[in-house]
């Protein structure tokens, strides 16, 4: 059994490394002018972006119109893409969770808009959280990764990402100073991206 779960860990290791290889070589297509490179790209990760913009917006509309603009803004800035600061799925997710916020905001500024309520007829296109991360190695070890860092690093990366809460709401959520909230989410993810570094 051990031997199994060895060989299986070794293969999914092998499957993600190759997934962000190809990603990387896709965004340097993308770089060069390639539509293809895009539609590769939007084919791969446009489910993840769409999942947590729509976590965030809890409106299906806003969220397909997150996804057009992340990867309208991946196109236009394909060639400025650094490999050393992430993943291009964790890129693009930074991206959709920026510009989701900015949409929640713009709500909050207009509260005469008052959004309709969803059709009870339409089947509810949501995804599971789950299915934000490419494959279950993936979700396995992002968890792993989550569990390891100290309890207030994981709960402010928690409100930001999984909540869609600013630095300023998390601040005002915990009673915090801002700085202190800004510091703890920096280091988590520098934790982070060193623990799925070293997993790979």
């Amino acid at each position: 059994m051990w031997f199994l779960l060895t060989v299986a860990g070794r293969v999914a290791r092998s499957a993600w490394v190759e997934d962000r290889l190809a990603d990387h070589a896709t965004l340097a297509r993308m770089a060069s002018g390639d539509h293809d490179a895009l539609a590769e790209l939007y084919d791969r990760l446009a489910r993840p972006v769409y999942s947590l913009a729509l976590r965030i917006l809890r409106d299906p509309a806003d969220a397909e119109d997150i996804v057009q603009e992340v990867f309208s803004q991946a196109w236009r800035q394909a060639g400025r893409y650094d490999a050393r600061r992430g993943t291009v799925a964790a890129w693009l997710l930074t991206l959709a969770r920026s510009r989701a916020i900015d949409r929640l905001r713009s709500r909050r500024a207009r509260p005469d808009d008052v959004a309709a309520e969803p059709d009870p007829n339409i089947p509810d296109r949501g995804i599971a959280a789950d299915l934000q991360i490419q494959s279950a190695q993936q979700v396995a070890r992002v968890r792993a990764a989550l569990e390891e860092l100290p309890a207030l690093q994981r709960i402010v990366l928690e409100l930001a990402y999984y909540e869609g809460l600013t630095h300023v709401e998390i601040a005002e959520r915990l009673e915090q100073p801002l700085g202190t909230v800004k510091t703890r989410i920096r280091q988590a993810m520098m934790r982070l991206r060193d623990s799925l570094a070293g997993a790979v």
